[in-house]
């Protein structure tokens, strides 16, 4: 990051307006440097070591954001899109002026862990396949699942594009057995992420997901606070945890 930059810019990354609107809070005398007010938006600062006020407010400024969301289902795991609303739309304004992404994603009608940032060094380290880091997941399969699936799974189970899945460990917590349908209640903890990967490998062993929520995606994980649609940003101590991940072979 640059040692300094334009105050419009640092404003308008921040979320405070657009550079339009900055130039005429600037000139109106609502922008403050160290205790003196200035008249030129174009005036560079030092974003962490300059005090800057807008309308007596205090700009703390940040490069990156990082943002636990409880996906829920119907929305698409992207920046935009024509049809569906995205995970994107779902923050408050102020936080999307940062344009963050979606690092990784869930199907459309998966819920659960989902983090966005606008940090593509981190997101990068997350997901790059050498890295194997775990995703746990919570789902409801139509069919009683067994021992004979858990050590399938633990050997691996071949997928419809003949791809052979690396080692999952699945645990079956709970099995209903109904008039005429058996539900089985499991967590699954998969370290690669293929399209439908989960789906997909209850398919390979004759059975279907019905409902599919992430709980947990390497160190990080979902916080049950949130309900569906709502977020929060990482604490230090989970961003902290995160990085060291990111950085370690």
């Amino acid at each position: 990051m640059a040692k300094t930059m334009r105050v419009d810019k640092l404003l308008s990354h921040m979320g405070c307006g657009t550079r339009s609107e900055i130039k005429k809070w600037t000139k109106a005398g609502l922008i403050q440097v160290n205790g003196a007010v200035i008249k030129d938006s174009g005036k560079q600062v030092h974003p962490e070591q300059d005090e800057i006020r807008l309308d007596g407010e205090l700009i703390r400024y940040r490069e990156f954001i990082y943002v636990m969301l409880n996906k829920p289902p119907g929305v698409v795991s992207a920046t935009e899109d024509r049809h569906d609303p995205t995970v994107v739309e779902l923050l408050a304004d102020e936080l999307q002026a940062f344009e963050p992404f979606p690092v990784g994603r869930l199907d459309k009608d998966t819920e659960g862990l989902l983090l966005l940032s606008n940090d593509g060094k981190l997101a990068h380290e997350l997901l790059a396949p050498k890295k194997h880091v775990p995703k746990t997941y919570y789902a409801k399969v139509q069919g009683r699942v067994d021992d004979a699936d858990i050590r399938a799974f633990e050997a691996g189970v071949t997928l419809d594009d003949g791809y052979v899945t690396k080692p999952a460990h699945l645990t079956i917590t709970s099995v209903e057995e109904g008039a005429s349908l058996t539900t089985s209640h499991i967590e699954l903890t998969i370290s690669e992420g293929k399209f439908h990967q989960v789906k997909r490998m209850f398919e390979a062993v004759g059975k279907k997901v019905t409902y599919l929520k992430r709980l947990s995606m390497g160190v990080l994980v979902l916080d049950e606070a949130l309900s569906l649609g709502e977020w929060r940003e990482l604490t230090d101590e989970e961003l902290h945890a995160l990085k060291n991940t990111s950085l370690s072979e």
